[in-house]
């Protein structure tokens, strides 16, 4: 029986750090907003109760599901035919009645359903959901992404034709985290098919995201299936990395980072380095290895961090060179550039601020002072890798809010690289919204 746990107040996908103010304005506005596109209509009225369960569409609604987009939103919905539960699987038709996807009914969410299938022939069923795994873990094995670690996504949710799962592999023990209704239906099934395909020592579930309140779902964490070993590590690009599936920031690392971190460590050679956010260290160990003069990491957590000089550690990296604070970052920042400190290359990783595009004004000014504080810190001819992994800010924005802080900060800086997650974290066209986690390599004119 899996063990339920306080949730802590942090993002889904970054520990809350830094900006303390910001962070309470946006959960004060999070209480209206609780969906990635603002409310157009009450709930779907009840349609006729007698009918068999189903989904019907206003008229001329249908065009998102058209263009494959696996949301439907409420407003969108005339009326829900039946008494459906959450989780049941609907047929959604528009207001023809024509046939448009088989979707998992959400009762409590404001995103009414999402889709598993555009085929009416399909099934869904323990051997869908056999295929779909299937297809998913075919895919990393055919882009050879398992050569160059022993962490990486199995599952990515919408992106893998099963929205609301996410499956990471720790080398033999696999996270799972169930983020809506849907996937919630199936737990046990699921679970059953990657103890089959996968043949973990053990499967974990972290099934605490955001997500789930608006889901109308329950916090819950803990073993599913095996037992968990004592000490869990990943290896990647040949660095050791000790995780913490239990209590770690996401599901225990950040997988989606991989090959941004490996970048870091071919640039870091004699440079003097500023990591951020450093969590466990990542970007920290790739610095070392590849030859840098000095690493200093900024991270809240003391957990993170003790977890971080462990991980050094473990890769027998020269700690003469390391330099770890606990501290709030936006003060760490301010208290550098007051000290006149320099740097060559310098790591901005921060948490969401934005988890949905309703919070982007306010997140702007949060990404726009932690970057006007890096510019500032950077010598000339320094490198910044800066990141965003809020759903609610695009790429364009990201690049405009960049751009402001460097106009603020006096400098020029130059695009060399555009940065998104790695490839096990694929991203459906039909989905843009998949693509969350979004970078930059700028360089300042020397």
């Amino acid at each position: 029986m899996s063990q339920s746990k306080p949730r802590s107040p942090s993002t889904p996908h970054r520990q809350s750090q830094g900006g303390k103010d910001f962070r309470k304005r946006v959960q004060r506005d999070k209480q209206k907003h609780d969906s990635p596109v603002a409310r157009d209509s009450a709930p779907p009225r009840a349609g006729d109760a007698a009918a068999m369960p189903g989904i019907i569409l206003k008229t001329g609604r249908e065009k998102s599901l058209l263009r494959r987009h696996p949301w439907l939103f409420s407003g969108a919905v005339e009326c829900i035919d039946g008494a459906p539960a959450s989780g049941d699987t609907l047929p959604v038709r528009d207001a023809a009645g024509n046939f448009l996807a088989w979707a998992a009914y959400s009762a409590a969410s404001q995103i009414t359903a999402r889709v598993w299938s555009w085929n009416e022939a399909d099934v869904i069923d323990k051997a869908f959901f056999r295929n779909r795994i299937i297809r998913a873990l075919a895919a990393r094995r055919t882009l050879g992404l398992d050569r160059d670690s022993t962490g990486m996504r199995l599952i990515h949710g919408e992106s893998d034709g099963l929205p609301g799962l996410i499956v990471d592999q720790y080398d033999n023990v696999l996270v799972m985290q169930l983020g809506s209704a849907g996937p919630e239906k199936w737990r046990d099934t699921l679970a059953d098919l990657l103890q089959e395909l996968c043949a973990p020592v053990c499967i974990y579930e972290r099934s605490d995201s955001d997500g789930r309140e608006r889901e109308g779902l329950p916090v819950r964490n803990g073993i599913v299936r095996g037992a968990l070993p004592d000490n869990v590590e990943v290896t990647e690009h040949g660095i050791r990395f000790a995780v913490d599936v239990a209590a770690g920031q996401k599901t225990g690392f950040y997988l989606d980072q991989r090959d941004n971190r490996a970048l870091t460590g071919t640039l870091a050679a004699d440079r003097d380095v500023l990591n951020c956010f450093c969590y466990t260290g990542g970007f920290s160990l790739y610095a070392l290895r590849g030859g840098a003069k000095s690493v200093l990491s900024i991270d809240s957590s003391q957990e993170a961090l003790q977890l971080a000089r462990r991980n050094a550690e473990l890769n027998g990296l020269d700690s003469s060179k390391t330099e770890w604070q606990c501290t709030d970052v936006f003060d760490a920042l301010r208290k550098l550039r007051d000290q006149n400190r320099k740097f060559d290359l310098i790591v901005l990783d921060p948490p969401k601020f934005a988890p949905t595009a309703a919070f982007a004004e306010k997140a702007a000014r949060a990404y726009k002072d932690i970057n006007l504080l890096g510019f500032k810190l950077l010598r000339p001819g320094g490198l910044l890798f800066t990141y965003s992994c809020s759903g609610g800010i695009s790429d364009d924005l990201f690049q405009k809010i960049i751009a402001g802080a460097a106009l603020d900060a006096d400098v020029d800086a130059q695009i060399v690289k555009k940065l998104h997650a790695a490839p096990d974290h694929p991203v459906l066209l039909s989905f843009p919204e998949g693509a969350y986690l979004k970078g930059l390599v700028l360089r300042v004119a020397g």
